[in-house]
């Protein structure tokens, strides 16, 4: 670890701005449901908190449990998730219900290895709903806490691995405080990153992100925009762009239909039941 700052002093400093200026009104953050949290964390997977907030109530409010959204079509599922792009994360989280359901009788385990076998759920969830709902003693890095070492901890390193973030981690941890304590973490790299100070490019993990515009997530967002309006002829759906996309979109609506989001209907398009 390097010695930028100690523990002694960097544990009141992030206590501090979270005490002040933490985002104490998020909705995932008031509640222990472990169903609602896994749903935030995966919708904020590469989304903003602001884009997320009203997804997530509407969401919920359609699908309060994973009975209901194990049960419901999933045309249904994508047309409330419509907007917050990324779509395979819904047909994913439907499927974690499922297995939700069948696997543990409707109730989200609570080991970090169980909820890894969950479809979709990675190591970075699984120990974000094991901190946050059950207030477990893990290690969560996401690109905020990565900010926050860095500063306090890597500040003339560059290349650093994330093994080393977690050794950080694992020692300021304040035991029996993990929820509290990674959403300070977050909301402390949040104001880093808005203060100018964005350093996850010195992780060994870094890839930038692609452009959205003229990219292919562009292409897919926009068949699924208009097959949520109802079923589309090949042709209509290849005019939704300019003619010079047309290879891209036929590329889209391949990969959709293999994904299992998208199926063929009489010759024309809809999304899948």
């Amino acid at each position: 670890m390097a010695n930028d700052i100690t523990i002694a002093k960097f544990r009141p400093l992030v206590w501090r701005y979270y005490r002040e200026y933490g985002r104490h009104g998020l909705p995932w953050r008031r509640t222990r449901d472990p169903y609602r949290i896994l749903i935030s964390e995966v919708m904020l997977q590469q989304t903003q908190v602001e884009r997320v907030m009203s997804f997530y109530i509407k969401f919920i409010q359609k699908f309060p449990t994973p009975r209901e959204l194990a049960d419901a079509p999933l045309s249904e599922v994508l047309r409330v998730w419509q907007g917050l792009g990324y779509n395979r994360r819904a047909k994913m989280l439907q499927a974690a219900a499922r297995d939700i359901l069948t696997r543990y009788n409707g109730r989200l385990p609570k080991s970090t290895i169980e909820l890894e076998s969950l479809p979709g759920v990675g190591p970075y969830t699984a120990r974000a709903v094991a901190a946050f709902a059950y207030n477990k003693d893990v290690v969560v890095i996401e690109t905020n806490i990565r900010t926050v070492i860095f500063h306090h901890f890597f500040s003339k390193r560059s290349d650093v691995k994330d093994i080393e973030v977690s050794e950080v981690l694992k020692k300021v941890l304040p035991k029996g405080r993990s929820r509290e304590w990674h959403s300070a973490l977050m909301d402390y790299g949040a104001y880093l990153k808005r203060s100018g100070i964005s350093l996850n490019a010195r992780s060994e993990k870094y890839v930038k992100q692609s452009k959205f515009f003229g990219s292919l997530r562009e292409a897919r967002g926009a068949l699924l925009r208009e097959l949520v309006q109802g079923v589309a002829s090949h042709a209509r759906l290849m005019g939704l762009l300019k003619v010079s996309r047309r290879a891209q979109l036929r590329t889209a609506l391949r990969a959709l239909l293999t994904e299992g989001l998208v199926k063929k209907v009489d010759g024309c398009y809809a999304l899948a039941d």
